[in-house]
């Protein structure tokens, strides 16, 4: 089995081909475990923390690049887990390159893993930025309708549609794993509307002020990244049956505001002499979270093997486990 990882040197793609290398085996196209011989890590930037193990190779090139997919995709049993993506906020600056990248490029990992011959499984991140409209207001489900507000999470509708129409031609056996904002991220802050949501507890842990760009009480569905990785690992694992037709599933999550997150870090962290939070509105970043749903359910994610996160205290816990030692990252 070759595994191939878009978007692979970034924080989950790392996190994600650790946990694959651990387990040593995935589902193959026939369903039965197959042991993983290669995994390929494609991406447009270098490794901020590369992985030495013989069965792993980097490949610097773009998600849009035809030629290049074909190769790296190019063996008898492959399996694909596309996270390559350009993130909200730099959607909403550029559209041309949200379409290139975000729905061209998803286009192009499809058409490869097509060209393989077999019907290979292809893991698709998604986004519950994908909702948007009236039903952003109540609970949304996999029944809700997508009615995006983003271009962002225009393309992550698109994306899922054609994923689904991909599987149904049988061309792959697609999954559309459709996340919540997923946190605490390490490192420096990305172009994400959400990316103050890692800030709130990153800069405070570093004694670094953070600000909180929207109402304190708006409610926002989170995930941790421990979780997240074993759940992306499910979901490939998952017979398509139990799928069914529509290949996009809710990833569980915890429905959070600012002020539980600010309260969560302090109770996990007594005495530790933690960074200012301020509130500071941003009219941008509040619009956007306006158009985002605030609660997601998803029963169908548990039926299909997914788990939720025990509560946002035991994030924050993992994430000074996983990224920070003596208060250093």
């Amino acid at each position: 089995m070759r595994v191939v990882i878009t978007g692979g040197s970034g924080v989950i793609g790392t996190m994600l081909a650790e946990r694959l290398l651990h387990l040593g085996r995935l589902a193959g196209p026939s369903g039965r475990p197959e042991p993983i011989d290669s995994l390929v890590l494609l991406d447009v930037a270098e490794p901020r923390r590369p992985l030495h193990d013989p069965r792993v190779r980097y490949v610097t090139g773009a998600v849009t690049d035809a030629e290049l997919l074909r190769a790296v995709l190019d063996h008898r049993q492959v399996c694909v887990f596309h996270l390559a993506a350009m993130v909200s906020a730099g959607c909403e600056a550029d559209f041309d390159g949200a379409l290139r990248t975000n729905l061209d490029g998803t286009r192009a990992v499809l058409e490869a893993a097509r060209a393989t011959g077999g019907v290979p499984r292809v893991v698709f991140t998604s986004s519950i930025a994908a909702f948007g409209g009236d039903a952003a207001a109540g609970t949304v489900s996999d029944a809700t309708k997508l009615t995006p507000e983003t271009t962002y999470g225009m393309t992550k509708a698109l994306g899922e549609l054609l994923v689904n129409d991909y599987t149904r031609k049988g061309f792959v056996d697609g999954r559309s794993a459709r996340l919540p904002t997923v946190i605490i991220r390490p490192g420096k802050p990305n172009a994400a509307a959400s990316g103050w949501v890692s800030g709130l507890f990153r800069e405070p842990l570093d004694g670094l002020p953070a600000v909180v760009p929207v109402d304190l009480d708006t409610r926002h569905p989170v995930t941790g990244f421990r979780t997240l990785i074993d759940n992306l690992v499910r979901l490939h694992e998952a017979d398509g049956d139990d799928i069914g037709a529509d290949r996009s599933v809710n990833f569980p999550a915890l429905s959070v505001t600012p002020r539980q997150m600010v309260e969560a870090l302090r109770a996990v962290t007594p005495g530790r002499r933690l960074g200012p939070v301020t509130h500071r509105p941003d009219p941008s970043i509040e619009r956007i979270f306006a158009g985002w749903a605030k609660h997601s359910s998803f029963d169908r994610a548990i039926r299909l093997g997914l788990r939720a996160d025990e509560a946002i205290e035991t994030i924050v816990l993992q994430y000074i486990d996983d990224f920070l030692v003596d208060g250093d990252r």
